[in-house]
């Protein structure tokens, strides 16, 4: 098949999007089929056209407004693009670039459409924009022949919005890594990602309060300041260890070797970095945010998001137990596992063939007036 993969950003930007973007046109290229990434061109230095692990990359002049991390960002002639690639079939990415999104409904070809985050999705009055971002998309989304759910729950909400059940497939993203358990012989806690405010960290700074044991936070974002100064005014400056960015290597020794690891997430459709930690063989303390129970199993512990007093005392019992803590660091390896692409890859590939065919088709989205699911 040809197949087109859409999304304004790319490698080297490192998001979970492009990670699965670039793992499954690698994985499909190398199968034997024609991939083109078509993407945006959001630095000078980057070429306007490329080969990587067996496909294209096709970049598109475009122009940045910074007003968030992801900025927002738009591409000329996306159509134009679309349609001289002569695709198979066309997978999109991605609800917040009205160029790209214009451009997909106008498009005539197969399409299908790859939801990777809640709908929704955000706190405060990012929350708000967000929700009525999605209702505004959902017209678009109807024009689509399939959908691809990137977990279990994000299908499961969609269906409870009104699309049918064979509209909807889910296919989790997963791991880049084999799995290979670490020793955890540091006696730290571990949170690792972007700081955005749908990430929790306030409250696990906030629950650091109550526990008398060290935790590094890895990674940057729009929230840095904010959390730096909450570990000040928690007197927190003792245990609680800003790291910032660190390189993939650094970052694979803490996740090997810390005790375990904590996603308080607000909003989390799937936890890609869950899948990373469980891969080095170490247990999770989570919330209960969207589909981040289902990716965790049995290898974690779940406690209510936005409750740093559960929280703590989760972290407190786990340090004290490691006999409970070394079960579950066994139950992550298990558990990682299942995230690999050799498992899910040809569950992708039977959409895309199902959706050249004709099988799935865009007046699939909604269950028929009157008809049962």
């Amino acid at each position: 098949m040809r197949i087109v993969d859409v999304n304004p950003f790319f490698y080297p930007y490192k998001g979970g999007i492009e990670r699965r973007m670039a793992d499954t046109s690698r994985l499909l290229a190398a199968k034997g089929h024609d991939v083109t990434v078509l993407t945006a061109k959001f630095s000078e230095d980057l070429p306007e056209e490329e080969t990587v692990d067996g496909y294209r990359v096709v970049r598109l002049k475009s122009r940045q407004i910074k007003v968030y991390n992801p900025p927002f960002i738009s591409s000329e002639g996306v159509l134009e693009a679309l349609e001289s690639l002569d695709a198979d079939v066309v997978n999109f990415n991605y609800r917040w670039a009205p160029s790209y999104t214009k451009a997909l409904k106008r498009y005539g070809g197969r399409k299908v459409f790859t939801y990777h985050n809640m709908w929704g999705e955000g706190v405060g009055i990012t929350g708000r924009v967000s929700e009525i971002n999605d209702g505004m998309f959902a017209k678009t989304l109807e024009t689509f022949d399939h959908v691809i759910a990137v977990s279990g729950h994000v299908r499961a909400d969609l269906l409870r919005r009104g699309y049918s059940a064979g509209y909807v497939t889910a296919v989790p993203s997963c791991l880049q890594t084999p799995v290979d358990p670490g020793e955890g012989k540091g006696d730290y806690i571990l949170s690792l990602g972007r700081h955005v405010k749908t990430k929790g960290l306030e409250y696990l700074i906030e629950a650091m309060r109550y526990v008398d044991h060290r935790l590094v936070i890895c990674g940057t974002g729009p929230e840095d300041k904010r959390l730096e100064r909450l570990i000040s005014k928690y007197g927190l400056r003792d245990r609680v260890e800003m790291r910032g960015y660190v390189s993939d290597e650094e970052k694979y020794a803490l996740m090997g070797d810390c005790r375990f690891f904590v996603m308080p997430s607000i909003f989390e459709s799937l936890g890609l970095a869950a899948e990373e930690l469980m891969s080095r063989g170490r247990p999770i303390i989570c919330s209960d945010a969207d589909g981040l129970p289902d990716t965790v199993g049995d290898a974690g512990v779940v406690v209510p998001k936005r409750d740093s007093k559960a929280l703590a005392e989760a972290m407190n019992a786990l340090f004290d137990d490691r006999g409970r803590c070394e079960e579950l660091a066994a139950k992550a390896a298990e558990r990682a596992s299942y995230y690999d692409w050799n498992i899910h890859l040809p569950t992708i590939e039977d959409v895309y063939a199902k959706v050249v065919s004709g099988e799935y088709r865009a007046s699939d989205a909604h269950v028929p007036e009157g008809g049962r699911e």
